[in-house]
């Protein structure tokens, strides 16, 4: 679990699984349900999840989503930014939920996904820079983040 400058919030009887990561940001926590499975090789970033939601083995929930009660995201399907997912929606093997409300499509459609998710503001959400910032921009931006703790010492415990 990750709360490099937001909260972190799990249920009751929720489930992290390992090599998962829970990232909770400013703008963004992660709040997770209670009886929710979180499973191995996850990564949620600044997502809500919902109570007994089922997330697969490495599935990715961006920051902003939302993820309804019972819904599913099943093995290496997204979440994109800034995407709600139903109460009871499944996301297939390896597809993709982009939009609000969500469209669930499968990865070889493209270029409908990006036609979504590029409206979405994925660049500020994510990297907190303007869509059109440069990537060294966008990467400065990171390192900065980061490079917060370049100066924090191991306390043996």
């Amino acid at each position: 679990m990750s709360a490099e400058d937001g909260e972190v919030i799990i249920g009751e009887d929720t489930v992290v699984m390992e090599q998962a990561l829970v990232r909770g940001r400013a703008t963004h926590p992660a709040r997770i349900g209670a009886a929710v499975m979180i499973g191995p090789h996850v990564h949620v970033n600044g997502s809500h999840v919902e109570d007994e939601a089922f997330i697969a083995t490495g599935a990715a929930l961006f920051p902003g989503s939302r993820v309804g009660a019972g819904a599913e995201v099943r093995i290496n399907g997204v979440v994109q930014v800034n995407t709600a997912l139903p109460a009871g929606a499944v996301v297939p093997i390896g597809w993709v939920a982009v939009g609000d409300p969500a469209s669930i499509l499968p990865p070889d459609r493209h270029e409908e996904i990006w036609a979504v998710q590029r409206e979405l503001g994925f660049v500020e959400t994510v990297y907190g820079v303007s869509s059109d910032a440069p990537m060294r921009a966008i990467m400065r931006a990171q390192s900065e983040y980061y490079g917060a703790h370049a100066a924090d010492v191991v306390i043996d415990g």
